[in-house]
C-alpha cells in the first residue's frame, strides 16, 4: 500500500466494487460530471463496470483509497493515460460522499504524485478538472500543480457545455514532502 498523511491508496479488492459503485457511479450527476463519457446504468455485478480492474491494462492504474486510520474505504485513485515514451500521466480521483471536504483529497493527490514520480519515473503530471470543481483544483495547487489553461466548453455534462481547467506539474517542480 502507498501511504499519505491520512489516506492509503491500495488494489481495488472485488467487495469493493459494489460499494464504490454505489457512492460513485450510481449517482448520475457525479459521475456524469467526472467521467469523459455518458453515464449508462450498469447492472451490480457486471464485469462491464468501469470500476472492475483490469490488471493486463498497463496504461491504467487504479486505486482504492483507504484511511489510514481504520481502513475504511472511501473512494477511488487512478494514474492513467500513461504515456511510457513521453514519461507523462493523467491524475484521477473520485471520494465518496462521506470522505468529501475531509482534506483527503489533497493528500490522494500528493500520494499519486510520489507514485508517478518515484515509483514509475515520470515526467510530468497532469490534471483535466470542470471549472467549477474547486476542491479539485485546490488539492492539485495545494501539491504544486499549475494551471495551464482553460478549454472551453469540452466537457458534455448533463445537457451542457461545461469548462475545464488543465493543470500541469512537473517532477522538478514537485516537492516529495508536500502534503497539502
Amino acid at each position: 500500500m502507498l501511504r499519505g498523511n491520512k489516506v492509503g491508496l491500495r488494489a481495488r479488492y472485488e467487495d469493493d466494487i459494489p460499494i464504490l459503485q454505489a457512492g460513485l457511479y450510481d449517482d448520475v450527476v457525479n459521475s456524469s460530471r467526472a467521467e469523459a463519457r455518458p453515464w449508462r446504468p450498469i447492472t451490480p455485478g457486471s464485469k462491464d463496470s468501469p470500476l472492475v480492474v483490469d490488471d493486463k491494462e498497463q496504461g491504467h492504474v487504479p486505486f482504492s483509497v483507504v484511511e489510514l486510520d481504520g481502513g475504511t474505504l472511501i473512494g477511488t485513485a487512478s494514474l492513467w493515460g500513461i504515456d511510457n515514451h513521453h514519461r507523462s500521466a493523467h491524475i484521477g480521483l473520485g471520494l465518496l460522499p462521506s470522505a468529501r471536504g475531509m482534506g483527503y483529497g489533497t493528500d490522494v493527490v500528493a500520494v499519486l504524485c510520489h507514485y508517478g514520480f518515484v515509483v514509475r519515473g515520470l515526467q510530468r503530471l497532469q490534471i483535466e478538472t470542470l471549472a467549477d470543481n474547486a476542491a479539485m483544483l485546490r488539492s492539485a495547487e495545494r501539491n504544486g500543480f499549475v494551471r495551464e489553461g482553460v478549454l472551453r466548453s469540452s466537457a458534455w455534462v448533463m445537457g451542457q457545455f461545461l469548462d475545464e481547467v488543465l493543470l500541469g506539474l512537473l517532477v522538478q517542480d514537485w516537492k516529495a514532502d508536500s502534503k497539502g
